[in-house]
């Protein structure tokens, strides 16, 4: 039985979105961001903490390009930066450990299935599945590989050299649709006009120069290196990526359409059952059971749907109507999201 609570994010619901367009050939990849291939793809805004307006502005600039064709999804990430090192270089180690690029995928928006891979300066990357999210059960499948990954990155400046006059370091990565269909609605590869949930993440730690060489400022009251920053594309309102349903919205188009998204009223009836499982489950915690009484859920507080929802000892499950009253959606204790037509 879960009886583990659930941190509430402290945002209001307004993920980021981006207008993915086609690539206007085959990618040679070799780090670089100013080149022809990427001329036609906006840049998302900047990101900002983890937490959103709860805590300061990064103090260093990182932004992302995407674009998709036939066979890969598409990335470019530019991160500036005066302190360029990477010490880990063997495939799947934790990579961020190291400052390190982050990039969490989840095609369906279900929260379950979803992808998160991870690379530093050195070109080392880290791709792993996780069937749940950690506060569901998890755990990751490391053993889990990205077959036909390309992936490349750029200097400007030296990798790890404190003397060098560093600028920045910029990431190229080819996804290939033929793993990431794996986890993908009806086992393929996004149409024109559908949309995947998408984050990124920016880990940096402190450092400093010690004999040469950059190394973690230690914190004198643990011996250990302070906490790092997390800086995303779209804020999560807690220190935690693995809340998939406040990633971004990543909507694919190409030069027929569509010029721009608006988020389907669908999302919002999802996000209120979100709500409620964030609920269900810290009740559970404090009182040792779900409970369908929606006043001590939510003590009053109005909200956008009218949900039924259903409890055992060990389970619950809570539906809600679709914006356009053809099916309902439903939610149960292990954050398992789905839509289930009106017959």
């Amino acid at each position: 039985m879960i009886r583990s609570g659930v941190p509430e994010p402290q945002i209001a619901y307004q993920p980021n979105h981006y207008l993915c367009k086609r690539a206007p050939g085959p990618l040679v990849l070799d780090g670089r961001v100013d080149k022809p291939f990427w001329s036609d793809a906006e840049w998302t805004a900047d990101f900002v903490d983890i937490e959103g307006d709860l805590r300061p502005k990064p103090a260093k600039r990182t932004r992302v390009k995407m674009l998709w064709d036939d066979d890969y999804f598409y990335f470019a990430a530019e991160l500036i930066e005066d302190q360029i090192w990477a010490t880990l270089t063997e495939r799947d180690s934790v990579i961020f450990h190291d400052n390190d690029f982050e990039i969490f995928i989840d095609p369906d928006g279900d929260s379950h299935l979803y992808y998160e891979f991870e690379i530093n300066a050195l070109n080392t990357v880290w791709d792993l599945l996780l069937p749940k999210p950690y506060r569901d059960g998890g755990p990751a499948v490391n053993g889990w590989d990205i077959a036909g990954l390309r992936t490349a990155v750029h200097i400007d400046g030296e990798l790890n050299r404190p003397q060098a006059d560093n600028r920045m370091w910029s990431i190229e990565v080819a996804l290939p649709w033929s793993s990431l269909k794996e986890c993908a609605p009806e086992g393929r590869r996004p149409a024109k006009g559908e949309f995947w949930r998408v984050n990124f993440s920016r880990v940096e730690w402190r450092a400093e120069i010690r004999d040469g060489e950059y190394r973690k400022v230690l914190d004198p009251g643990t011996g250990k290196p302070f906490p790092e920053d997390n800086w995303v594309w779209s804020p999560m309102g807690l220190v935690n990526m693995h809340y998939p349903e406040l990633w971004g919205y990543v909507a694919f188009a190409d030069e027929e359409g569509p010029a721009s998204f608006a988020l389907p009223p669908d999302e919002r009836v999802k996000w209120e059952l979100r709500r409620l499982y964030y609920k269900e489950r810290n009740y559970c915690e404090a009182h040792g059971s779900f409970t369908d009484d929606l006043r001590l859920l939510t003590g009053g507080e109005a909200l956008e749907i009218e949900p039924v929802i259903e409890t055992t000892r060990s389970m619950f499950q809570i539906a809600a109507p679709s914006s356009d009253g053809t099916a309902v959606y439903c939610i149960r204790e292990d954050g398992k999201l789905w839509k289930e037509p009106i017959r």
